[in-house]
Formats: C-alpha cells, structure tokens, sequence
C-alpha cells in the first residue's frame, strides 16, 4: 500500500492532565474522504485539532505526506498543505466575502495564484461570488459555513479537514454542502477528514469510515454497514 497522505500513530491528546484521545492510528490515503464518527465527547474534536496542532498530541506521532509533523504550528502546516475548518464557520465577520478569501490565502505569495484560487472557490461557491462586496457576518449560516471552506482552499490544500461541517445548518443546505464537499474531492483531488454527525448525508460520501467510542477507535472500514442502525447504536 502506498503511504498514507495523512496519518496518526498511538496518538493520545486532551486537555491539561485529561487524556481525551487514547492511542488512536488513523490513516488518510490520497483522494479519499475518511468519515469520523462518535457519539458526542467521543473526543473527535479533540483529535482534529491535535492533528492539525492546535492542542499539541502528548503522545505518539502526526504523520503529513510520510513527514513527522507532531506538535508543529497550524501556520507551518497550513504553508505545507494541510488546512482546517472549525466548527462554527471560523470567519471574519466584519470583512467581506472577498476579503475572507484573500486573508485565506495569506501564506501564498505568487499573486496569480491566489487570483487563480479566487475563481475556483467562485466557480464552487457561485453565491460567494454574487456576494463577494457584502460583509461576511451578513451571510446565511450555510452561505458562512461556504465561506469557511472556501478560505480553507485559498491555501491551495492537499488534505482538507472538516469539523462537522454541517452543525447548525437546515437541511436543505447540509445537503449543498454535501455535494460541495464531493466536488472538493473530485474536481481538485483534495484528500478530506471529516467529522460528522450527520450519518444520512455523509455515509454515502464517504470512502471510509472510522468510529470513536471514549477516545479509542472501535471501528474501521466499509462505510456500508454503519447504515445498519442498530450496528452502529451498538459500536456508539
């Protein structure tokens, strides 16, 4: 097998002397989307934001395109490839469209490039477009959650990681930003992590799936099979 483009091995993290994470192995392979589920507190979060080093792991390693990255800052990560979306949106309110975009790509200094970004998240995201002159806190919480992304991937990213991404959003727009999330993938190879709660619309998406029960991973594989309710209210 190839090595994977992002992975975790014998990973424990948490908070002060609270170890949330319990030796997790994780491995993200190029061009997937690895699904991450668990019931709330299951410490899902807690690991996106050890990977992405936010809250430093206290143990084992974060492995980035078969580098060690363990504890390495989230600017040197993103300048690497690696980029994450918080749950909540994580924009600039008072800024516009644009000008959240262009703040996105603060790492990349070829102008052309940061042009060309643009006007991929517009062709994704065509509403950013019409709205890229008003002020982002003005924006429909679907139209934010668009906006959080689409500044992730003004960094250029190889691996996308997505904290649930649908948390706080009607229906109707969790299923649009579904869809975007599989462009994503599709259209630029963007390998993605996420976690998510939203098991009728991120199943099928899904290449792989991982389940977290109190920090220890007690499933991998198949996502087909966690559609069986019952197993999966078995494996929670």
């Amino acid at each position: 097998m190839t090595t994977p483009v992002l992975e975790t091995r014998r990973l424990e993290a948490g908070y002060g002397k609270k170890r949330v994470v319990h030796g997790i192995d994780l491995a993200l392979r190029e061009g997937e989307i690895l699904l991450v589920l668990g019931h709330n507190g299951a410490g899902k979060t807690t690991l996106m934001r050890a990977i992405f080093g936010l809250d430093p792991p206290v143990a084992g390693e974060v492995r980035f395109q078969g580098q060690d990255i363990t504890g390495r800052t989230p600017a040197a990560n993103v300048a690497a490839g690696l980029a994450f979306v918080p749950q909540g949106h994580g924009i600039f309110r008072t800024l516009t469209v644009q000008d959240n975009l262009e703040l996105g790509a603060f790492a990349e200094t070829d102008p052309s490039k940061v042009t060309e970004r643009l006007e991929s998240v517009f062709s994704l995201f065509p509403i950013l477009k019409e709205r890229a002159k008003q002020v982002a806190g003005t924006l429909s919480g679907g139209q934010q959650q668009m906006l959080a992304i689409g500044m992730a991937l003004m960094h250029g990213p190889r691996v996308l990681i997505l904290d649930e991404p649908s948390i706080g959003l009607a229906p109707n727009l969790v299923e649009r930003v579904m869809q975007s999330i599989v462009a994503i993938n599709q259209r630029f190879g963007t390998s993605i992590l996420m976690v998510e709660q939203n098991l009728a619309l991120s199943l099928p998406i899904a290449s792989r799936a991982v389940v977290i029960k109190t920090g220890t991973v007690v499933y991998e594989g198949d996502p087909e099979p966690l559609n069986d309710h019952v197993r999966l209210m078995q494996l929670f």
